[in-house]
């Protein structure tokens, strides 16, 4: 298995103080975000083509429709997101969907799964012994073709 460590994701009830941080002193950019169903933006060091260059995720907590963050990524209480406790999670590139799903599957270790199609991504959200969340990007591709397997040993 390769990883490669991909981004940080930082959850905040001040998106505006967040990205005028990140703005300042590390000279990131805000760039294109994929349509999550919750407020946040995403801040790029270089080209905004790539969304690789997205080095931080801001997650935005609307107190009055935190919905779909608690539905997509979980609940935190808000009085534990100071310091590292605003970390939301870290996220690795990786390749072996299949065999990391069979492994996940054999320890016991629940994930939570998501497909980006804009940024042809499939994710999986584990949850270590410490309760930091870890997000495992995957090809998409790798995704379709797991399914198409499946489907095709289902008609068999």
């Amino acid at each position: 298995m390769t990883l490669i460590l991909n981004h940080m994701s930082i959850r905040t009830t001040d998106m505006d103080a967040t990205q005028r941080f990140y703005e300042t002193v590390l000279g990131l950019t805000v760039g294109p975000r994929p349509p999550f169903p919750f407020p946040g933006l995403w801040l790029y060091n270089g080209s905004h083509d790539n969304w690789l260059n997205a080095m931080v995720h801001v997650i935005g907590i609307d107190p009055n429709d935190p919905e779909g963050l608690k539905q997509y990524l979980g609940d935190r209480d808000l009085a534990s997101l100071r310091g590292s406790g605003a970390v939301d999670h870290i996220a690795l590139f990786a390749t072996g969907l299949e065999g990391m799903l069979q492994h996940l599957e054999q320890l016991q270790v629940p994930c939570r799964q998501r497909t980006v199609p804009e940024i042809k991504l499939h994710q999986l959200f584990l949850d270590d012994p410490s309760g930091v969340v870890i997000e495992l990007n995957y090809p998409a591709q790798e995704k379709l073709d797991l399914d198409q397997k499946l489907k095709s040993q289902a008609l068999v």
